[in-house]
C-alpha cells in the first residue's frame, strides 16, 4: 500500500544528520516500527500492540526524566505486572538523557518483537544502523537503571517485554487460538460457487492454491486461520470492565467490549425481517462493485466541496437503508463550501466516479507491505505533524511541546487507541463469528433467488431479484452456459474479476454480467479477504478511533491548512489492474472525513457491508475518546515522591554507580575503602532533593565500605556495597 510513502520517506534520503535535526528520536524509531510492521505477517492485532508496547516504552522513557509527567508502566502494577522501580537521581541534560533512554527502549522492544518476523535479516541492520548513527553503544545489555539512560531503557523495554508475556495475548505460543473453531468448512476460492457452507450466518475460512497475505508474504495450499478470535482476553488500555460483557460458547468465555448486539442474521426458511436487512447489505455490496468502471462516463467531484462533514449515523440496521447510496455508491453526505483555514472555497476535483473507488478502495486497503490499519493512522499522525500550521499543543491550548515531548504523548494516546481498537474489535468479532462477503453472496448464490416463488430457483435464503444489478439467467444470455446449464441460476452485475486480468499493468477487469457464484470482492486474488469475521469492521473502528483522538489531541477537527491530501498518478496507482485512468487526489478536510471515507472503502473493495461499518464507526468514537483522556492523567506527575529515607543506597549490589539518599541538599564528603581497609575512592557528592549519584565503575570488583562525612570530617553513615 502506499500511504503517504512520498511525504514520510522523502526523509530518509537525506543525510543521517539531517535527517536526526528534522525529526526527534521517537520518531525515527516510530518509522522503523513501521516499516517492521510492513514486513512482517500481516497482524493489525499484533501489530496495534506492538504499536502500543512500542510507545508505551518509549513514553516511559522520556517521562522518567520529565520533572513533570507521570510513568505509565515504570514503577507502577498495571493488569497485575508490577515493574519494580526506584527514583532516579538529578540529571544535568534530561533532553539527552530522554533521547538515549527512549532510544534503548524502542531498540530492544523492536529486536524482541520482531525476532521471527520474515523481514528480519533486512530490519536489524537498519534498527543497529539507526543506533550507530546516533551515537549509542547498541552491545550495552545493562538494565541497572542507576547507570544511566541506556540502562534506564534496556530496563524499561525488559519491562514491557515481561508484561507482554503475561497480557492474555498468548505471545509465547506465537498468538495461536486457543479454542476457537470455525464451524463452516473452507472455500476454495479459485471454484465456482459455495457448495459447502454450513452456516450463512458464520465465518468461514478461505482456501487458496496460492495466498499472498496483507503484508506480501506468499504461502501455498494455504487456509489462513482466523486471526486473534479470542483477542477480547487482552489486558486493554483505557477500556473498564463496565465496558466489557462475558459470552460462553461450545465451554469457553468470550470477552466482548462496547457490544453492539448482533448483525442482521439470514433466515433461510422464511422471508421477511432482519433476514431481509441481511440481503439488503450484500446485494449493496455487489452494487457498489458496479461502480467501479472508470469508462461508464459518471464524473463525480471527489473534493470536500462535495464529500464530508457527516454529523450523525444511522442507530439500527433499517436505518442503514437512508445513510448509504444504494445505486449511485457513497453516503448523503454535502461536503463543505469553505476551508475555514483560508476562508477560501474548496476547489472541486471533478474524475471519473469509477477512478474514485478504485482509489478509495486500494489506499485504504493496507494490502501488501502496509503498516495494517493501525500503522496506516500512525503515518497519518507522522503526515500532520510534519505539517507547518500544527501547533504541537496538547488539546490546542496546553503548554507548546518541543517534538519529542509532542511525539511521545501522541504515539502513547494514538498507541493506546489503536490497541483499545483491535481488542473491541476483534471481541466482537471472535464472539458474533460473522460471514464476509464473498461467502454471502455466492452462498446465497447457491440457493437461487428470495424475490419471486413463481420463478425457476426460488429459495427463501436466496439473493433478492434487483432489476440491472441482480437478475436470473434466462435462455438465450450469453452467460447461460454451452448447454444451457446455467439457466436459472442468478446473474450480478459488477467487477467482473481477477479472470479478466492478464497483465495488472495494462488490462482493467471492467464491469459487466457474471455468475453470481463466482463473485469476487474488489482485492488481489492470491489475498481475496482478510482471514477474520467481518463483524464489526476493524478499519471502521480503528480509523475513528483514530480520527476522534487526533481531533482532541490537535484541539481542531481540520487537517493543518484545512485539508490533507495524497497524490495518485495516472495510471501508475492502483495493483491488481490499470489505473487510475486520471490523476486523483484523495482530499479530506477532517480527520472524520478521512475516517469515513476509509469505512465506505471497504465497501467499494467488497469487504464488509453497511451493517459491519456503522457500529466500528460509533465505537471507535468511544474507544478515541476515552483513550485520550485516560492518557493525559500521565502527562501531568500527580503521585508523591518516593519517602526520603535518612540514608539508603542502591542498586547493592551493583556493576557501574549506585544511588545514595541522605536528608541533604549540598555537598558532602565521601570515602569508599577496600575491604582491606585502604582507601580506594575520595570525593565530594552533590545532593540535590535528597539524592545523588556515585560512580564506582572504575573499581575492580569486591566488597566496599562507603563513608559520608559532615562538613568537620565526621562520619555521618557508613555502609557495605557489593561492586560486581
Amino acid at each position: 500500500m502506499k500511504i503517504f510513502r512520498p511525504l514520510l520517506y522523502a526523509a530518509l534520503l537525506l543525510p543521517t544528520a539531517a535527517l536526526h535535526a528534522q525529526h526527534s528520536v521517537a520518531r525515527l524509531w516510530n518509522e522503523k516500527l513501521l516499516h517492521a510492521i510492513s514486513t512482517d505477517l500481516a497482524r493489525p492485532t499484533v501489530h496495534a500492540r506492538n504499536l502500543f508496547h512500542t510507545s508505551v516504552a518509549m513514553y516511559d522513557a522520556w517521562a522518567v526524566y520529565s520533572p513533570n509527567a507521570e510513568t505509565y508502566l515504570l514503577g507502577k502494577t498495571v493488569h497485575g505486572y508490577h515493574c519494580p522501580y526506584h527514583r532516579v537521581p538529578f540529571i544535568a541534560d534530561v533532553k539527552a538523557a530522554q533521547e538515549e533512554a527512549v532510544s534503548f527502549a524502542a531498540y530492544r522492544v523492536l529486536k524482541h518483537r520482531f525476532a521471527l518476523s520474515p523481514g528480519v535479516a533486512t530490519l536489524f541492520p537498519e534498527l543497529d544502523a539507526l543506533m550507530d548513527s546516533l551515537g549509542y553503544n547498541k552491545n550495552n545489555t545493562s538494565t541497572n537503571y542507576k547507570c544511566g539512560p541506556a540502562e534506564m531503557g534496556n530496563y524499561i523495554a525488559r519491562c514491557v517485554i515481561a508484561y507482554g508475556l503475561q497480557d492474555g495475548s498468548n505471545e509465547a505460543n506465537k498468538y495461536a487460538n486457543q479454542y476457537y473453531v470455525p464451524v463452516n468448512p473452507p472455500l476454495l476460492i479459485g471454484a465456482s460457487g459455495n457448495p459447502g457452507i454450513i452456516d450463512l450466518n458464520r465465518w468461514q475460512p478461505l482456501q487458496f492454491t496460492q495466498f499472498i497475505d496483507q503484508s506480501g508474504n506468499p504461502f501455498s495450499n494455504f487456509i489462513p486461520p482466523f486471526l486473534s478470535p479470542e483477542w477480547g482476553n487482552v489486558a486493554p488500555f483505557s477500556l473498564k470492565p463496565e465496558d466489557a460483557a462475558d459470552f460462553q460458547r461450545d465451554g469457553h468465555h468470550y470477552t466482548v467490549y462496547h457490544d453492539p448486539g448482533p448483525p442482521a442474521l439470514l433466515d433461510t426458511s422464511t422471508v421477511g425481517g432482519l433476514s431481509e436487512e441481511y440481503k439488503w447489505n450484500f446485494a449493496l455490496v455487489s452494487i457498489w462493485a458496479s461502480l467501479l468502471d472508470p469508462t461508464d462516463g459518471v464524473m463525480i467531484d471527489v473534493s470536500p466541496a462535495s464529500i464530508g462533514d457527516n454529523t450523525s449515523y444511522p442507530a439500527d440496521i433499517p436505518g442503514l437503508h437512508d445513510f448509504y447510496n444504494l445505486f449511485e455508491g457513497g453516503d448523503h453526505s454535502t461536503g463543505r463550501p469553505l476551508n475555514p483555514k483560508t476562508g477560501q472555497p474548496y476547489a472541486p476535483q471533478i474524475v471519473p466516479r469509477g477512478d474514485y473507488a478504485r482509489v478509495l478502495a486500494e489506499f485504504w486497503a493496507d494490502g501488501p507491505s502496509s503498516e495494517t490499519p493501525p500503522g496506516h493512522w500512525f503515518t497519518i499522525l507522522n503526515y500532520v505533524n510534519d505539517q507547518p500550521g500544527l501547533i504541537k499543543r496538547i488539546r490546542g491550548s496546553g503548554p507548546l511541546c518541543d517534538d519529542l515531548e509532542w511525539d511521545v504523548k501522541a504515539y502513547f494516546a494514538l498507541g493506546g487507541a489503536m490497541h483499545d481498537a483491535a481488542i473491541t474489535a476483534w471481541s466482537i468479532k471472535g464472539w458474533y463469528d460473522s460471514v464476509r462477503p464473498v461467502s454471502a453472496l455466492r452462498g446465497m448464490a447457491e440457493l437461487g433467488q428470495s424475490s419471486d416463488p413463481s420463478l425457476p430457483r426460488y429459495h427463501p435464503g436466496g439473493l433478492p431479484l434487483i432489476p440491472g444489478y441482480i437478475e436470473s439467467v434466462k435462455a438465450g444470455d450469453p452467460l447461460e452456459g454451452a448447454n444451457g446449464q446455467y439457466i436459472g441460476e442468478i446473474k450480478l452485475k459488477t467487477w467482473k474479476g481477477p479472470a479478466f486480468i492478464t497483465d495488472p499493468k495494462k488490462d482493467v477487469a471492467g464491469v459487466g454480467w457474471i455468475r453470481a457464484k463466482d463473485w469476487w470482492p474488489y482485492q488481489r486474488p492470491t489475498f481475496v479477504t482478510p482471514p477474520f469475521a467481518g463483524y464489526i469492521s476493524g478499519h471502521s473502528t480503528y480509523s475513528r478511533a483514530a480520527a476522534e483522538l487526533l481531533t482532541a489531541l490537535t484541539g481542531d477537527p481540520y487537517f493543518p491548512g484545512g485539508m490533507g491530501e495524497f497524490h495518485c498518478r495516472k495510471n501508475e496507482y492502483l495493483v491488481f489492474e490499470d489505473g487510475p485512468s486520471v490523476d486523483v487526489t484523495l482530499q479530506w478536510a477532517t480527520y472524520r472525513d478521512a475516517s469515513d471515507q476509509c469505512s465506505l472503502s471497504r465497501i467499494y473493495g467488497g469487504i464488509h457491508p453497511p451493517m459491519d461499518d456503522i457500529p466500528g464507526r460509533l465505537i471507535g468514537i468511544k474507544i478515541g475518546t476515552d483513550a485520550l483522556n485516560f492518557a493525559e492523567q500521565y502527562f501531568t506527575k500527580t503521585s508523591p515522591p518516593d519517602s526520603t529515607y535518612a540514608f539508603r543506597i542502591f542498586p547493592n549490589p551493583t556493576d557501574c554507580v549506585v544511588q545514595v539518599e541522605y536528608e541533604l541538599d549540598g555537598n558532602m564528603p565521601v570515602r569508599v575503602f577496600g575491604s582491606d581497609g585502604r582507601l580506594a575512592l575520595s570525593t565530594n557528592l552533590q545532593f540535590i532533593e535528597n539524592q545523588t549519584i556515585l560512580d564506582l565503575s572504575d573499581l575492580p570488583a569486591g566488597l566496599y565500605v562507603l563513608e559520608g562525612l559532615d562538613a568537620n570530617g565526621g562520619r555521618l553513615f557508613s555502609e557495605k556495597v557489593v561492586k560486581l
